[in-house]
């Protein structure tokens, strides 16, 4: 089935999806993840829904709110965009054959190896389209409930606080498909290194997955948000 690969070339595909499972895993599901910046902001939802429940006027909350979903929108048009792209690219590949062998430092690929390489950056840029596209979902959904907050003078009703918080998971989960879409862009630039070859791609992955771990847990903006 995949005859058209070398051994480099799928160690280095292992070696990409072995560092975008792993990265997610840790980063979601593990106590050092616990001690990231994604998971410290889970911190700042939560506290922002309590306080919220205790404020009369609620314009400004749903101002942040639109500035969200704003952001999420552009992310997932961007993401539409680049898969009408990589789709382009795929549709034209005898084309970019022609090129490649036209030039002086030609690469050395097959047409199946380069649509390989291509149907897996299309899957790359669906799967981000889908993530964001949740992501703004569920913050309009957010928002819905956001808007049914009870009013100030009900803030210490158990019932009105169960709400606040039940926002705060569905914030929490919108800001989570958000971030994997985010991983996904992000991952698709180190996946541009394999167009150029093998040892290309384990080493922009790598460079991909030091600077995605340096920033969730090692920047200052992770201080910042420490207070230190």
């Amino acid at each position: 089935m995949f005859y058209f690969f070398t051994y480099l070339d799928l160690a280095a595909l292992i070696g990409f999806l072995a560092a975008w499972i792993g990265y997610s895993a840790v980063v979601e599901w593990t106590r050092f993840g616990a001690g990231g910046l994604n998971s410290l902001l889970n911190h700042y939802r939560e506290l922002w829904m309590r306080r919220a429940l205790a404020r009369d006027m609620r314009m400004v909350d749903m101002q942040i709110m639109t500035s969200l979903q704003n952001g999420t929108a552009f992310f997932a048009s961007t993401s539409l965009i680049a898969l009408g792209g990589a789709l382009a690219l795929l549709r034209a590949t005898d084309e970019i054959m022609t090129m490649i062998s036209t030039m002086p430092l030609a690469l050395q690929t097959t047409r199946e190896l380069w649509e390989a390489k291509t149907i897996g950056l299309v899957i790359i840029f669906a799967y981000a389209f889908f993530k964001f596209g949740w992501s703004y979902r569920l913050f309009n959904y957010v928002v819905i409930m956001l808007g049914a907050l009870p009013f100030a003078t009900e803030k210490d009703d158990p019932q009105a606080l169960d709400h606040a918080l039940r926002i705060a998971r569905l914030f929490e989960l919108a800001g989570r498909h958000f971030n994997r879409g985010q991983r996904a862009i992000f991952f698709a630039l180190g996946y541009l290194g394999w167009f150029i070859g093998p040892v290309a791609f384990m080493i922009s992955t790598a460079l991909v997955l030091i600077a995605m771990w340096r920033r969730q847990f090692a920047s200052n903006e992770l201080r910042a948000v420490k207070g230190e």
